[in-house]
């Protein structure tokens, strides 16, 4: 199911439900949020505290529940769903696709989810079954097992006509795909393609016979950039028989898109896990007081590395008043770094290959924004304290840390993939421990041996 993204209508939809919401006017709420996408009321329904988001969740229709279910973030979903009962929650998604029943079936109570699976018929609960199977970021999670499929050996008239039989057709269509008498999955036809074709022309002779499949365990995130990279609407999934299995389509790609770009924000927070902005507050400060102590940890290792050069700060207090512009900088210049590397990373763009090539590549950005903005605030620092020494002594130290800062953005990310630990949630902090140290080391370092040596 597409999430929409707030545009132009959708900020319209919400401002007219806020202002009635706010006058009390229920049933100008009522009216609106049956009157709009699924995704725009699940987009309504996170923007409100818990007392507001349930009596506007009370008024949309039974026969909408589910879209919106199936939209809301797990958290705010799983808040929704505590206060139905079971009866409600099968009558509300018992007519999803079966690629979003199984996103939700998972998070509903044990009797909703056995009584939703015993009212499908068979071939629906294999079909479930197989889709539950997989790991949800894969392929095989993704996909909606209901596929179009056409034999090779058939005409285009044979294909409409049994088009036409059908009591539905999945959307959206996209291309339909062709298999072998054991299902073995053969190519695509473009329906654009079929359309302008002679109806007694064989499938065989107008099919994409290199068109490629995607294999189910293929992790989510290779398959949304085989979509980009294919401009793809839909894409078959295979097993690794090359069985036809499903089909994934472009407005799950989006989902995923739209999810992945979520998470990576929400981490180099430490808030991967808080996906409701109104969760209960003892919650919530339970989560970010975990990542405020690994913080305070990595602030601790700087202080003590100051500590060091106590007598040099009392002997000269200047420092205390530049001290902060030197890590600054250097967490600034590693943090577009550090920016890039996750980014590339996520794209594929960066791998052992080019590594070598991006640290040389940094180290020479690094290095003439050192001596450019060395040389900017050595000329300040001698105007502001009348002191060409102190001048010196900073305008090095930014050298070193700006260099530093860029070189531990692409190393980094690098060493915590190799430990599999995710760059975007622990790379930020690391990189800030390095350039604060780096940062006070190098200037109290170079103060004491120039100034008081």
């Amino acid at each position: 199911m597409v999430e929409s993204v707030p545009n132009e209508a959708t900020e319209k939809d919400i401002s007219a439900l806020t202002d009635a919401l706010n006058e009390e006017r229920m049933g100008a709420v009522t009216r609106i949020v049956n009157g709009i996408p699924g995704a725009e009321v699940a987009l309504f329904l996170e923007s409100l505290p818990g007392d507001k988001r349930q009596a506007v969740w009370e008024l949309v229709d039974e026969a909408a529940q589910g879209e919106v279910l199936v939209s809301l973030h797990d958290e705010v979903r799983d808040s929704l769903i505590e206060g139905m009962d079971t009866e409600q929650l099968v009558e509300a998604t018992r007519d999803l696709d079966l690629d979003d029943m199984a996103d939700i079936i998972v998070d509903l109570p044990e009797e909703a989810s056995n009584q939703l699976i015993l009212s499908m018929d068979k071939n629906s609960r294999d079909l479930l079954n197989q889709v539950l199977s997989y790991d949800e970021d894969s392929a095989g999670g993704l996909m909606n097992p209901d596929v179009l499929t056409v034999r090779s050996d058939v005409n285009i008239e044979v294909v409409m006509r049994y088009m036409q039989f059908r009591d539905s057709i999945p959307e959206p269509v996209g291309d339909l795909f062709v298999v072998g008498r054991k299902g073995h999955y053969k190519g695509r036809v473009h329906l654009e393609t079929m359309l302008v074709s002679d109806p007694k022309t064989h499938i065989k002779d107008i099919m994409d016979e290199d068109a490629p499949a995607i294999l189910d365990k293929t992790p989510a995130s290779e398959v949304a950039q085989d979509f980009e990279h294919n401009d793809w609407i839909s894409a078959p999934v295979v097993d690794d028989k090359n069985i036809l299995i499903g089909r994934i389509t472009i407005d799950d790609i989006v989902d995923v898109i739209r999810d992945e770009a979520e998470r990576s924000v929400m981490r180099m927070a430490g808030l991967n896990e808080e996906g409701d902005m109104f969760a209960p507050i003892m919650t919530s400060s339970k989560r970010r007081a975990v990542w405020l102590g690994i913080n305070l940890l990595t602030v601790l290792l700087a202080a003590f590395a100051i500590g060091f050069f106590e007598d040099t700060i009392k002997e000269i207090t200047a420092l205390a008043i530049l001290m902060p512009v030197v890590a600054s900088m250097g967490g600034i210049a590693g943090s577009q770094t550090l920016t890039l590397m996750i980014r590339g990373m996520a794209t594929g763009q960066v791998g052992s290959g080019n590594i070598k090539d991006l640290l040389n590549r940094e180290f020479m950005i690094g290095v003439i924004n050192s001596i450019l903005w060395a040389t900017v605030l050595a000329g300040f620092c001698a105007l502001w304290f009348q002191n060409w020494d102190m001048s010196v002594v900073i305008a090095m130290a930014l050298a070193i840390n700006l260099v530093a800062g860029a070189l531990a953005g692409v190393l980094i990310p690098v060493l915590l993939r190799r430990m599999s630990i995710d760059p975007a949630i622990a790379g930020g902090v690391i990189l800030t421990t390095v350039t604060d140290i780096v940062g006070y080391v190098s200037f109290l370092g170079i103060a004491t041996w120039l100034l008081l040596s």
